[in-house]
């Protein structure tokens, strides 16, 4: 096992920029899951790393060795790719076999380490099997398995559970986490499903434009993200934007109103005018007020904010609906999360009550997190 350290990597296309300056340190052992839009640098990145593409400039350390001209085969890095990329004419077991194989490991070694591969993955009963006679989940395990069995110093996983239908793609993740935790081998994970990212991370890399955007651990991004697209890439329903004018004491969000908390307003000092981002996630907005705060309406009025909304879109999950509202005459929406007994239908309008003290400030031009700062 070993660390992975990028320092200053760009690989650049002729005259496009894939990824530029990415810098950052995985420690030994760790899950890393780089997560970001299509198009974000995420899987060159990874190539760089596997030592399938090269960088145009900075240094990439494996266990603290120089590799930048260091060829794939000698990195001791195992990658799984998003279509399994399985050996069609090979059976499981040879599949699982044939990176020992291609290092002259002794036969006995190789079937132990395919027997105890395959039954960690509960894939015995499939060794004579070629993929063709395999499911997509299973394929997927033994490409799992075939970079495991090599025991390399880093595992590289590029959007490997995309192919999975969605209670597979739920139940292979989990299995993955809890494969981690066994094996406790590096891993840098390539995802665009920020509930993977979320799930299985214990640092998250956001990328958009090929430029890192935040990295931290995924309570930490989602409590405190940097940036507008953070903010709105990680959670489910995304965080909702809406965007306003101070006036005093006020946002103004077209002909409505909400009041601006103390907090902000010490800390960010609004001018007369000034226009703002407001973020705020769909758990802190709701229907009907909770207790708690009808009990303390007096002493927190100007905490809480209310917004009349035409439901468009009602998405019921069983314990909970999603409701996908707009503010009439306004070009904004907002999702939130009700009741699942809740029986609102598109067209209704109702009174929502937004949690003031929850509210995200973000600079409308250049997208920064202006409140609460990290």
């Amino acid at each position: 096992m070993a660390n992975v350290r990028l320092e200053g990597i760009t690989r650049t296309f002729g005259k496009v920029v894939a990824i530029e300056n990415i810098t950052f340190e995985v420690p030994d052992g760790q899950f890393w899951v780089m997560v970001g839009p299509s198009g974000c640098g995420k899987s060159t990145i990874m190539r760089t790393i596997a030592g399938l593409e090269s960088a145009t400039s900075g240094n990439l350390y494996i266990g603290d060795v120089l590799v930048n001209g260091i060829p794939a085969r000698q990195r001791d890095v195992a990658m799984v790719f998003q279509n399994y990329a399985l050996y069609p004419h090979m059976t499981v077991a040879e599949n699982l076999a044939f990176g020992l194989r291609m290092r002259r490991a002794d036969d006995t070694k190789i079937r132990e380490r395919v027997e105890t591969v395959a039954r960690s993955l509960d894939i015995s009963h499939l060794l004579d099997r070629k993929p063709a006679q395999l499911s997509g989940g299973q394929q997927q395990r033994v490409a799992l398995g075939r970079a495991i069995a090599r025991q390399p110093k880093v595992f590289l996983l590029d959007e490997p559970l995309s192919n999975l239908d969605a209670q597979l793609r739920d139940d292979t993740r989990a299995e993955l986490k809890q494969l981690h935790q066994k094996v406790g081998i590096t891993t840098i994970y390539v995802t665009h499903d920020q509930v993977e990212a979320m799930t299985l991370a214990d640092k998250i890399v956001v990328l958009k434009g090929g430029k890192i955007q935040q990295i931290g651990d995924p309570q930490s991004i989602y409590a405190r993200p940097a940036n507008r697209m953070v903010a709105t890439f990680l959670g489910s329903p995304p965080m909702n934007i809406l965007p306003v004018t101070y006036t005093g004491e006020m946002f103004q969000l077209g002909d409505r109103s909400l009041a601006c908390p103390a907090t902000i307003k010490d800390k960010l000092q609004p001018r007369q005018g000034q226009g703002f981002d407001l973020g705020i996630r769909g758990e802190h907005i709701w229907i009907d007020e909770p207790q708690r705060s009808r009990e303390n309406r007096e002493e927190k009025e100007e905490n809480y904010g209310e917004l009349v909304v035409e439901v468009k879109v009602v998405e019921p999950l069983g314990r909970e609906t999603l409701v996908r509202a707009s503010l009439p005459g306004l070009d904004a929406f907002v999702n939130f999360q009700v009741d699942g007994n809740w029986r609102g239908r598109t067209g209704d309008r109702v009174s929502i009550h937004l949690d003031l003290d929850r509210l995200f400030v973000f600079d409308p031009a250049t997208g920064d997190t202006l409140y609460p700062l990290r």
